[in-house]
Formats: C-alpha cells, sequence, structure tokens
C-alpha cells in the first residue's frame, strides 16, 4: 500500500517502536496523531515531531476512549492508518503467590481489549477512506510463550488470533487492510525489565514496519522471527526450549 500523504494514529506513540515509526512515518508526508497515557511523554515525543498531534487517552477506559474518538472523527476526518502499539507486560514467574489474575487482567486489558474497543469505534472512518490500514502489533511470543513473561505472551497470543480473524472479515466488506508486526525482543524502556538491551534496535522494527507495509506484507515478521516461526513449525519444543533462556 501507499503509506505517503496519510493521516495516522499510533497509539503508545510517545516511545520505542511507536515514536520509532512516528519519526519515519513523518518523513513520508503523513500526518500524525500519537496517544499514550502520559501527557508528559507525549509532550516529549510531540517536540521530536513537527507537526503532530498528542492526545492523552488511557485505552482501557472506555471514556476516555469515546472522548478520543470524537476528537479524531471531528479533526482528521481523513484518518486511514491505526497503528496498535500500545502494550503493557509484567515479568515474573507463574507460581504460588504471584497474583497472575490481576496481572494478566491488566495485560489482557491494554493488548488485546482495547485493541478490540479502538478498532471497532474506528472501523465507520477508516471504511470510508479509499485506502486505510490496520496495524496490529503483536510479538515472537503470540507462536510460543515466554515462561518468564507468561501472560503477556497469552496476550499476543489472542491478539494474533483476533488479527487473523479480522482480516478475513474485514477483506470481505471494506478497503481496510489488515497487517500484523511481530518483532522479537526490542530495546526499549519498555523492554527493559525482561532484558531489553539484547533487543534489536526500535529504529529497525520500524523500517521493517514501514517496507512491510508498502509491499502488502499481512504478518511482517521482524529480525529473527521468521526464522524462530520456522524453527517453531519444524520443532515446537525445541523452539518453545529456545525462549526459555
Amino acid at each position: 500500500m501507499n503509506i505517503s500523504n496519510k493521516t495516522i494514529l499510533i497509539t503508545g506513540g510517545g516511545s520505542g517502536i511507536g515514536l520509532a515509526a512516528a519519526q519515519l512515518l513523518l518523513e513520508k508526508g503523513n500526518r500524525l496523531i500519537i496517544t499514550g497515557r502520559s501527557e508528559a511523554r507525549l509532550q516529549q515525543a510531540v517536540a521530536q515531531l513537527p507537526g503532530a498531534t498528542a492526545i492523552a487517552c488511557d485505552l482501557t477506559d472506555a471514556a476516555s476512549v469515546a472522548n478520543l474518538v470524537s476528537r479524531i472523527e471531528a479533526e482528521f476526518g481523513d484518518l486511514s492508518v491505526l497503528l496498535n502499539n500500545a502494550g503493557q507486560a509484567y515479568a515474573y514467574q507463574l507460581a504460588a503467590g504471584a497474583d497472575a489474575v490481576t496481572k494478566a487482567g491488566e495485560e489482557m486489558a491494554t493488548n488485546y481489549l482495547a485493541v478490540i474497543r479502538l478498532t471497532e469505534h474506528l472501523l465507520p472512518l477508516l471504511s470510508r477512506q479509499p485506502e486505510a490500514a490496520i496495524v496490529n502489533v503483536t510479538s515472537i511470543l503470540a507462536f510460543a510463550p515466554g515462561a518468564y513473561i507468561p501472560t503477556y505472551s497469552a496476550s499476543k497470543a489472542a491478539l494474533r488470533s483476533y488479527t487473523q480473524a479480522l482480516r478475513h472479515t474485514l477483506a470481505q466488506t471494506t478497503p481496510v487492510k489488515v497487517f500484523e508486526l511481530l518483532p522479537p525482543l526490542v530495546n526499549t524502556d519498555f523492554s527493559a525489565e525482561i532484558g531489553g538491551a539484547n533487543g534489536i534496535s526500535p529504529q529497525q522494527v520500524a523500517a521493517e514496519l514501514l517496507a512491510g507495509l508498502e509491499q502488502d506484507t499481512p504478518e511482517i515478521m521482524v529480525g529473527q522471527t521468521a526464522q524462530f516461526y520456522e524453527y517453531h513449525r519444524a520443532s515446537p519444543a525445541e523452539a518453545f526450549a529456545a525462549l526459555q533462556g
């Protein structure tokens, strides 16, 4: 698809993959809206993105999302790309006393349910454009979970399943293309707790994202993700073991 001169909304756009993608998309003449929970972080990001608009929003809160959507409909009626990038993660072990249900609830609320809510609200607007796209950021962990980040892995597997169903459905009746971005470990503040310093750069992820969009690649497997996918298909048990470090 053509990824120039479009209006694009990026969730979690204040740092990491979202900010790196915003910077590259800005170079292609796109009009950008970034959103996130932290107003301070958004303002720091906008200072690096001339002409971009920052809108603070808690994507897990229905009223906050409704306000975001109302503003986009009023001010950005040509919105044609939604990049669902915001995430929440806990690194812990599934053991007695871990309070996994609370951690999983927060991860699912941000990584899965918030994506469904925002996507459904913006679908009418996206469907009116001559060319549009939804990009959901999952993970290499959607193929096999990391036991050190168990319920985050589960949330990304759920999002991958939803993305596949959404792609199939929208292809029947709308011009909206659905992409999945599958990065491996990425060196961001978000991943610091789980060894992110050993990951690839968010700039590499952003560059491969843009290339995948331009080539109409539905599943954009970044870095070693494609290699891991083939490894997992050949030997699921060995692939799972390899992820545990």
